[in-house]
């Protein structure tokens, strides 16, 4: 049996794993003193295959990077010609033979996940070769998707005998529509890039070389941005969808969310006040 990782049903949870250099963070300044965090999966020689250890320490360095006022946007990739090939399936062989300890993963894998969703800061995937199985579950947790022209991407769990657990079943059919995700998850084919941009999954494909680059221009527009209006727009976008809210609940939930902001919140008064005096704004919710 695998050993087994540490409790991780409470807040010393996100302590584990975060010395083995499974997940590297390189933080890149994209203005003064505000940078990008590139969360770098690391286990190039298994495609970056989500291992229970990997899943950990992924969710503290997103919980960090998080917490950082000086961090504007998170970048997830991978080393090596992979984003993620899925699950380690040589571990799954002992550890779905514990049917308890194998559904404690798949908790700590949807904690993991569901963080990206509800964190303060965009989190965006840089999809880089092959992205499978649990590499599409990461993609699909991210607010959106840039991939490089090699990039392949597919659900590939039926091809060894597994179903999704980490979200491709629940997220595909809400990111591509039923008939798709059907077709993508029962042939286990790899789509390739330009295919992938067309359904949906990624909005963005751009040559290998320009990935990063691409991201950090995104990040570099964001910390010119309010990260208070920023954490609440992603807030407002990712609940009245993932809800399944109507769409007067959903503009409730918008109208709410512009209320506090405007009223209650330095930053959009500075804005106004930057436009008015022609100035770049210097937002109180950067520490400016």
């Amino acid at each position: 049996m695998p050993e087994r990782p540490p409790d991780t049903s409470g807040p010393e949870a996100v302590s584990v794993g975060t010395s083995l250099g499974l997940v590297e963070c390189e933080l890149i300044e994209v203005a003064d003193g505000v940078a990008a965090a590139v969360l770098w999966l690391n286990r190039p020689e298994s495609l970056n295959a989500l291992s229970w250890e990997l899943v950990l320490e992924l969710e503290h360095q997103l919980r960090v990077a998080d917490q950082d006022p000086h961090v504007c946007a998170v970048l997830i990739s991978g080393r090596g010609r992979g984003f993620c090939a899925g699950g380690d399936l040589k571990a799954y062989v002992e550890l779905q033979a514990n049917a308890a300890e194998f559904d404690r993963f798949l908790r700590d894998l949807h904690r993991t996940f569901g963080h990206i969703r509800t964190m303060n800061k965009p989190v965006v995937a840089l999809v880089n070769g092959v992205t499978a199985a649990g590499g599409l579950e990461l993609l699909l947790a991210c607010d959106f998707a840039y991939a490089a022209e090699s990039a392949q991407i597919g659900d590939l769990h039926l091809n060894y005998g597994q179903i999704g657990g980490g979200g491709s079943l629940a997220l595909l059919p809400r990111t591509v529509g039923p008939a798709r995700a059907r077709e993508l998850v029962f042939s286990a084919r790899l789509l390739d890039s330009r295919e992938a941009c067309e359904w949906g999954l990624v909005v963005r494909v751009v040559p290998d070389a320009q990935l990063l680059e691409t991201g950090l221009e995104l990040a570099r527009g964001l910390a010119a941005k309010s990260p208070v209006g920023v954490a609440l727009a992603k807030e407002v976008l990712n609940r009245g969808y993932a809800d399944g809210t109507g769409t007067d609940q959903a503009l409730r939930l918008e109208a709410d969310a512009a209320s506090l902001y405007s009223a209650s919140l330095p930053d959009s008064m500075e804005g106004l006040r930057a436009f008015a005096e022609r100035r770049a704004p210097k937002f109180p919710g950067r520490g400016g």
